[in-house]
């Protein structure tokens, strides 16, 4: 089905074990990019093996950074399970996907890790950014945290278990000035105009595990405006389906570029697979150039003087 991206048709290609959007010659001046879908449960070591056959894909596939979802390595079937499990960034499970990214020389998005908090009762939500050498190049502790009672669904008490981050935090890499958040940022637009106008960022990375309710009503369109009003590509990795009998994520893997259109997506939503496409940093470039949003904006004391 193609799919038309200001000027360029880019055909999606469905391949044995992923789907790729690209042109049949790659410009110069693009660079690809993998986002992975996947079901974890509560086994660090099935998790692994299924991120390890990811990262291989991707990298035969030319991807220069695979991005994986929020909870990639564990997703527990009990409250406080997490923490159990968790590990500082230099433990054991972390070394493991930082040797992945070497042996494969990719980098990695690895969207939100248990990271060992500051007392045995906590953990942060981490999105750890490796690159192909296996060094961690950058981390970011989610922020918005997911205390939420889902309209037909359950309570969720992300706090309770979980620390908020405080950090805002951009990184370069091959494909450009990453801008890092996990999942429940996607709501609070603050944080990724921060990422863009002040950090930089051409690339918004967003690690999730939506629920099946919220995906439904809000995932694609709340990461077509993020991309849309900051002019970046947005890169947002899913959990998809049934991880235990009480939790279940929505799934669809989207990639999407400056001008909010979808690039990539995988065409099942529930699947376990990677989805690759060809991002052009020189759109991000005519998008902002033609659209001056940076030089319009107002400063936040504008907004504060002005009478409502």
């Amino acid at each position: 089905m193609p799919v038309n991206v200001i000027g360029r048709i880019y055909t999606r290609l469905l391949l044995p074990r992923f789907c790729v959007s690209s042109e049949s010659t790659m410009p110069s001046n693009s660079v690809r990019v993998a986002a992975a879908q996947m079901t974890s449960i509560n086994d660090l070591a099935a998790n692994f093996a299924t991120c390890s056959r990811l990262v291989k894909e991707a990298a035969s596939a030319g991807a220069k950074l695979l991005c994986f979802p929020e909870a990639f390595s564990y997703v527990a079937a009990k409250d406080g399970d997490s923490v159990s499990i968790a590990e500082p960034l230099n433990g054991p499970l972390m070394n493991k996907y930082c040797s992945l990214a070497r042996e494969s020389s990719i980098w990695l998005s690895l969207g939100g890790f248990q990271e060992k908090g500051s007392d045995d009762e906590h953990l942060c939500n981490t999105h750890v950014v490796v690159d192909d050498t296996g060094e961690i190049r950058s981390s970011y502790r989610k922020i918005h945290l997911f205390d939420v009672d889902v309209p037909g669904g359950r309570v969720y008490k992300e706090s309770r278990f979980t620390e908020a981050g405080k950090d805002v935090v951009a990184v370069d890499s091959p494909i450009g000035r990453l801008g890092l958040t996990v999942c429940y940022d996607l709501r609070f637009p603050e944080i990724y105009q921060l990422l863009r106008f002040q950090h930089g960022a051409q690339v918004l990375l967003v690690p999730s595990a939506f629920t099946k309710v919220t995906g439904e009503a809000h995932w694609e369109i709340l990461l077509r405006a993020r991309a849309i009003e900051n002019q970046c590509y947005v890169i947002a990795a899913a959990q998809a389906g049934k991880h235990n009998e009480k939790r279940e994520s929505y799934g669809d893997t989207l990639i999407i570029d400056p001008w909010g259109t979808v690039v990539g997506r995988l065409p099942d939503r529930l699947s376990t697979g990677i989805v690759v496409a060809d991002i052009d940093l020189s759109l991000v470039d005519s998008v902002r150039e033609k659209m001056p949003i940076a030089k319009q904006r107002k400063p936040i004391d504008f907004w504060k003087a002005a009478s409502l």
